[in-house]
């Protein structure tokens, strides 16, 4: 198949093209350029630079036109805190500039695509009760991401959202982006705070083990969370740790604790006229101070995407961060 990368130079769009190049697909990326691609980046994948939040839906059918299959792997996460409201700043990039692309894709003539979403989707149906679409616009957002692709389909084109957890990895000429979000807070600190609880975590390679899979497999309208390990915050930072060479304790945050923090985060941002696409306070209560473990092997088999090496994933996201 000829597939299309939206988002092709980045940390998932560069592995997935890896993963389609070894099953024999072709690809081409289209992407902002703002890496430099030297002789790590694969020469056999043709690169398009244009910014799709400003194509036109003309110019997307144009350069759509003669691929059987689209990747959408774009668009703001949890960590960007926008100006305030938040809600408008997410559904522009996350519903209405995604929707318009795939969209766009269907007019083109493609297909299959995937969408590549957040698996706070799959922990909103996990546990209803805690009304996540309500407190956090990100994840009101990425239900409503889902939604609109799957239906922008239009019995023309196969749509997959795959809804992603904590990943870690590497590639060339990018930091990862553990360093700044809790990297050097480890490296800093005398002792780590940190909430008691837990999520799912995977290798960025079966990412795009899945993400090809998805192309090839998947079933239009599905919703596949993807994942591997469950393990909880003390894990996750004991392996971090480990690879730091680091000797320190870390000291979970009783709840109300956490909640404070969240309440003070919360303000500030609210001085500073920014929101989060996380709710900080309702972040701590019901999220960070919880283990959301899932079962990933019905979306493992149907795709075909591996597990395991979590661990050694995780030791080199530390090495290239600090690399001496």
């Amino acid at each position: 198949m000829k597939i299309i990368i939206v988002g092709g130079t980045g940390f998932l769009g560069y592995y997935a093209s890896l993963e389609f190049l070894r099953r024999g697909h072709q690809v081409t990326g289209l992407a902002l350029p703002d890496i430099d691609l030297g002789d790590w980046f694969p020469k056999e994948v043709e690169v398009k630079y244009d910014n799709v939040f400003d194509m036109s839906t003309e110019e997307l059918v144009k350069i759509f036109d003669g691929y059987d299959a689209m990747v959408y792997a774009v668009g703001p996460d949890d960590r960007v805190t926008p100006k305030a409201p938040a809600y408008e700043f997410f559904h522009e990039r996350l519903v209405e500039a995604c929707g318009t692309v795939v969209s766009a894709a269907r007019e083109a003539g493609i297909s299959r695509c995937v969408v590549l979403n957040s698996y706070f989707a799959t922990l909103h149906r996990m546990k209803p009760e805690k009304k996540l679409d309500e407190h956090h616009p990100y994840i009101r957002c990425r239900l409503e991401q889902a939604e609109r692709v799957i239906a922008e389909g239009k019995d023309r084109m196969a749509v997959m959202v795959l809804e992603l957890p904590y990943i870690f990895g590497t590639m060339p000429e990018r930091v990862p982006i553990w360093k700044n979000l809790l990297f050097e807070r480890i490296r800093n600190g005398s002792i780590i705070p940190y909430p008691k609880g837990g999520s799912n975590m995977i290798a960025v390679e079966h990412v795009a083990e899945a993400i090809v899979g998805a192309v090839e497999n998947g079933k239009h309208g599905k919703r596949y969370p993807v994942g591997d390990e469950n393990l909880t915050w003390n894990e996750m930072l004991s392996m971090m740790l480990d690879a730091m060479s680091l000797d320190k304790k870390v000291v979970n945050i009783p709840k109300p604790v956490a909640v404070l923090f969240g309440f003070l985060l919360r303000g500030q941002h609210h001085r500073e006229g920014l929101e989060s696409g996380l709710d900080p306070v309702w972040l701590m209560r019901d999220i960070m101070t919880d283990t959301f473990f899932f079962d990933p092997s019905e979306s493992q088999k149907e795709l075909g995407y591996g597990s395991g090496g979590l661990q050694d994933s995780i030791h080199a996201t530390v090495k290239a961060c600090y690399p001496d």
